[in-house]
Parts: structure tokens; sequence; C-alpha cells
């Protein structure tokens, strides 16, 4: 895969492997906001922000209640995801209010990052790979319509033309997008399932 194409852009459609995709991406937008100064790090940081919160949200409307039906043990499975995401959500919140030039950003933006990547990695391994055996081709690729209507919304890097409208939709706290978010997915899911009864 190319690792420059967007998610929303992407040929693929099982969502397993657009999940995957954003952690790629997640990993990379955390070392760009590392390496940001100023306006670049604030807006690298609003980028990582949308992400997460759009992928989050996936992850709740889409993946997790999939998952607490198909697999052997798939409560606790998403529990404990829920738990993990629960934890990020608030660092996120807290880092959303802090000024993106200070030693105590830089800190808690460390924090949030190992608690992303071992959520991420406990996903991969608890939650992705039994999934995947669990589920047929075509339902996943059914998920990822969500996942790709969701995605859309937070772009990882700007398009030209598109950025202000982006910007208007995904503008507040984590939570304010997270809600966007929900409705996006809701509607594209609704769409794909109508006719499925």
């Amino acid at each position: 895969m190319d690792r420059q194409t967007p998610p929303e852009l992407m040929k693929e459609n099982d969502v397993i492997e657009l999940l995957m995709r954003q952690h790629v991406l997640i990993r990379e937008l955390f070392d760009e906001v590392d390496r940001g100064q100023g306006d670049e790090r604030r807006e690298a940081f609003s980028r990582l922000v949308r992400l997460l919160a759009v992928h989050e949200t996936a992850e709740e409307e889409i993946v997790h209640p999939y998952a607490r039906r198909k697999l052997v043990g798939g409560d606790t499975i998403v529990d404990n995801r829920l738990h993990e995401e629960e934890e990020a959500k608030e660092m996120l919140s807290r880092l959303d209010d802090m000024d993106v030039t200070t030693p105590e950003f830089s800190q808690e933006l460390e924090r949030l990052r190992a608690a992303v990547f071992a959520h991420a990695a406990a996903e991969e391994r608890y939650e992705f790979s039994e999934l995947k055996a669990a589920t047929t081709e075509a339902e996943r690729r059914a998920m990822g319509v969500g996942v790709k209507a969701a995605e859309a919304m937070a772009p990882t890097h700007p398009h030209p033309g598109t950025e202000s409208a982006t910007k208007n939709l995904l503008l507040g706290p984590p939570i304010a997008i997270m809600d966007r978010a929900r409705d996006v997915i809701r509607k594209a899911m609704g769409k794909k399932e109508s006719g499925e009864g």
C-alpha cells in the first residue's frame, strides 16, 4: 500500500485493513506533531485530533458492536478496548485545552502516544485478527463503508479547496467531532443496510 494515500481515497474497502491503515497514519501524525513548531505543530495536532476522534467513533459504531456479536469472548474484548479508548479521550480533551508550545503539552502528548499505541496493538492482536477470522469479506466490506464515510471528514493532509469546509465541520472539542462523525457513520451505514431488512 502507498503510505501517502488517505483512507477515504484507498481502493481497499475491508474495514480491518482500513483501520490498520489509520493506525499507521496516526503514528505518522504523532511524529509530525512532535517535529512541528508553533502554528505548524498546532495544525498537525488538529489533524491528529480529528483522525483520532473519527477513528475511535468508527470503531465504537461499527467494529465493536460486530465484535460483541461475532467473537467468542467479544464482550470482554470490546469492554477492554472501550476502557482504553475512554482513557485516551480524557487525555485528548486535556491536550486540546493546552498550549502546544509548553513542556506540559509535550509530556501529555507522550502519555497519549503511549496509550494510543498500546491500544492499537491490543486492537490488532485481540479484536481485528479475531474479527477477520469470524467474518466474511462481504461483511468487512459492508463495515468499511461507514469507516470510509467518516474518514472523508478527517483528511490527514489538507486537500486544496476543501480544507475550509472540512475545518468548519470538524471545529470544536474532540467530543463534538465524535458526535459529527457518529452522525456521518450512521447515515452511511443506514443507506448500506437499508436493503438488508
